[in-house]
């Protein structure tokens, strides 16, 4: 797997975009790769919570 700079996956992001695409659609699909990003890093790094554990939470709800 080729690891990217944050750049690169940024640009790859807007340039897969309509050129019709608004400043909001941008920003948000930014936002969006962010916090996918954020999130596979805490899992390798054991944050995450285990999928049964959000299960058992949700049927507690």
């Amino acid at each position: 797997m080729q690891l990217h700079t944050a750049k690169q996956e940024a640009l790859a992001i807007i340039q897969r975009l309509p050129d019709t695409a608004d400043m909001e659609e941008i920003i948000y699909r930014l936002y969006v790769l962010e916090n996918i990003r954020r999130g596979q890093k805490d899992a390798e790094q054991g944050k995450a919570t285990p999928t049964e554990q959000v299960l058992r939470d949700i049927q507690a709800w």
